[in-house]
């Protein structure tokens, strides 16, 4: 009695294509249009996907995603700076928008009904009788001021800071918790303005989150053991600054000093086991107290 010939393998995708070539994983045959390359021999599709499904992303040493190296965040945070300005100088119909205020010698601009609309503002009886401010229930100023800026000479000196300092703290933290730092220091800073300045008084400006990343760079960096003698000085000169330029909202700065300073230990400090709990929590007791203090100022401005 005869044998019958041996069958020549074919592709388990491909019926019709013959092989004798397998998968090192699943050994399939597998042909040339199913091949991917591995460390040994070659894998099937199903078997590469399967792979990467059980490979856990690339974290940073503080919980973030690695595509934060990419800058995603930073490079929307100023994206979205820059069309507002734009939107502000479109809404003043040739004032000083771009510049002749009062502030940086007459370099920075002046208000503009963008910046009227959402700038940090206790309360103020405006020309056509009507009264506005947080204390009047619109409490959007405290997030819409820090993407807000005076002139084009202002929204440069903050959108620099925050390119030189975003990209750097986006790679460690991730863009998530870089988001997050960035928004809770810049809610800080606007929640001290407006406790701590006059109630007809208008701030606006990423300043505030920009004093925050400072501070977080300093606290981001030590917790990785890196040097930060090139940052202090800066700063410094910073601080100096604000201290001593009329216009500048002190309170604002320090504040957003503070709190993205407080966001930093939070985030770099957080427990390994149960990282991402923690940071979540302190980010939600800094939010809590921010508006804790928020409607202790309306209260005492409506009470």
């Amino acid at each position: 009695m005869s044998e019958s010939p041996p069958t020549t393998p074919v592709c388990y995708r491909h019926p019709g294509r013959e092989t004798y070539v397998r998968c090192t994983r699943c050994d399939r045959p597998i042909c040339p249009d199913c091949m991917r390359d591995a460390s040994v021999g070659h894998q099937c599709p199903e078997c590469v996907d399967e792979g990467r499904r059980s490979v856990r992303p690339a974290r940073t040493a503080f919980g973030g995603g690695a595509v934060g190296r990419l800058g995603y965040v930073t490079k929307a945070l100023i994206a979205l700076n820059v069309l507002l300005m734009l939107l502000s100088i479109a809404s003043d119909r040739g004032g000083d928008a771009l510049a002749g205020g009062s502030g940086f010698g007459g370099l920075m601009g002046g208000s503009t009904p963008l910046t009227d609309w959402g700038s940090v503002l206790g309360q103020a009886l405006f020309p056509d009788g009507s009264v506005h401010g947080i204390a009047q229930g619109e409490w959007y100023r405290l997030v819409t001021a820090m993407f807000l800026h005076y002139g084009i000479v202002h929204l440069l000196l903050n959108m620099w800071a925050l390119w030189v300092l975003g990209r750097s703290l986006e790679a460690n933290l991730g863009p998530l918790r870089f988001l997050a730092l960035y928004l809770i220091a810049g809610l800080g800073g606007n929640v001290a303005a407006y406790l701590f300045s006059a109630e007809n008084a208008t701030t606006a400006g990423a300043s505030t989150a920009i004093f925050g990343l400072f501070a977080a760079l300093i606290v981001i960096e030590r917790r990785m053991g890196r040097d930060i003698s090139s940052v202090l000085p800066v700063l410094v000169i910073n601080l100096v600054f604000t201290l001593t330029v009329p216009g500048i909202s002190i309170p604002g700065h320090l504040g957003g000093l503070v709190t993205g300073g407080a966001m930093a230990l939070v985030l770099a400090y957080a427990p390994r086991s149960r990282r991402t709990l923690f940071q979540v929590a302190g980010a939600a007791v800094l939010l809590v107290a921010l508006l804790a203090l928020a409607v202790v100022r309306t209260l005492t401005l409506t009470g």
